[in-house]
């Protein structure tokens, strides 16, 4: 048997409870709702208090890097029988680059399944340097090899992305990081402009960038409704940065949002095209065009570009242009967390409070 099943194995009696309370939320949407968010709450905490038993003991045999990848299939073999959510993957095998900077689109906290289903192995987080002293959370992400940087300033914010990637190397490790900084869920399949933390870390290092693409779950899970399916992810081919440098990471942003989110819209069920919001703009009538026409109107001045070789940008300011990205994409109105904080920023920090996704923070 192996050391994986074992560990997994008694989770599965742990949650025939679930499936019972499950069954009985099926009478009513609103109630079926709460139980089942309930129900995805309880398992991640209850695989949080799981991952802290595993992050100790892996570490002991000498296996911190694989302590993600344990905490994460077992949350996923919990959650997904108890949910129903289950997914189908192409492209597994490029996973096995490393190192390697993985980078994901970021739609919900139930990003933590998905991530679930495919954390590599050697596979650890970044995450802000004050994260290391939290009570729990900050000792098992220490045990399982989180890269931690200070973002303080500017210089300091550099200084931690090159020993981010040093580290990594050292270790023969790859990161996971969402470029897009903060949630995104939306009807629409379209991601927000990627911020260039992961970009500036994988030219510093001359390590390739893994994309990898979880399907629009919108049909499945929205605030009111939680279902059930099955979903695909699509992980793409490494895109190398040797070769490259401060200059060429604009172009390689735009480079690696255009293929994802061209292969969101390929693995995501259609929606119409009414469903973008640039099917929504106002349309004017000439008489009414004319009339504007004729009115003096004062013309605004042109909005101000931040610099976008700006290493810094990417680890401490909280707003993305639409040019950065090469899009006109505007972030959503009423996003499910709300404006963007700066533990959103760069990181892989899912839900909130932090100690819902303790094995992932």
């Amino acid at each position: 048997m192996s050391i994986l099943g074992a560990i997994v194995r008694p989770l599965a009696y742990v949650s025939v409870p679930f499936f019972l309370i499950n069954a009985l939320a099926n009478s009513d949407p609103t109630v079926k709702y709460y139980v089942r968010l309930g129900l995805y709450l309880s398992t991640l905490g209850l695989c949080s208090v799981w991952g802290a038993m595993v992050a100790v003991g892996m570490s002991l045999v000498g296996r911190r890097f694989d302590v993600n990848y344990v905490t994460a299939r077992s949350f996923y073999h919990l959650s997904s029988r108890v949910l129903g959510i289950k997914f189908v993957v192409e492209g597994e095998e490029h996973l096995d680059t490393r190192p390697a900077v993985l980078v994901g689109n970021h739609q919900s906290m139930l990003d933590i399944i998905y991530l679930g289903r495919i954390f590599p192995k050697r596979t650890s987080i970044m995450a802000k340097k004050e994260l290391q002293w939290t009570p729990l959370l900050g000792q098992y992400m220490s045990l399982s090899g989180a890269v931690f940087v200070d973002r303080g300033n500017n210089a300091k914010a550099v200084q931690s992305l090159t020993e981010a990637g040093e580290i990594m190397k050292a270790r023969h490790t790859s990161l996971w990081l969402f470029p897009e900084g903060t949630r995104s869920m939306r009807e629409y399949h379209d991601m927000l402009p990627f911020k260039k933390g992961a970009f500036h870390l994988a030219v510093q290092a001359g390590v390739p960038i893994v994309p990898v693409v979880c399907e629009n779950y919108w049909r499945l899970y929205r605030k009111g409704v939680i279902g059930s399916g099955t979903l695909k992810i699509k992980v793409l081919p490494p895109v190398p940065t040797t070769g490259l440098t401060t200059v060429d990471i604009p172009d390689l942003v735009n480079r690696v949002r255009d293929q994802m989110v061209a292969t969101l819209r390929e693995i995501s069920v259609p929606v119409p095209p009414s469903a973008y919001p640039e099917a929504k703009t106002e349309q004017v009538q000439p008489s009414q065009q004319e009339e504007r026409n004729s009115v003096d109107q004062p013309v605004p001045p042109a909005p101000t570009e931040p610099d976008p070789e700006t290493p810094a940008e990417s680890t401490s300011q909280h707003s993305s242009s639409a040019s950065e990205s090469g899009s006109s994409v505007r972030r959503p109105e009423g996003s499910e967390n709300g404006a963007e904080t700066e533990e959103d920023e760069g990181m892989v920090l899912v839900g909130r409070p932090a100690q819902r996704a303790a094995w992932e923070s």
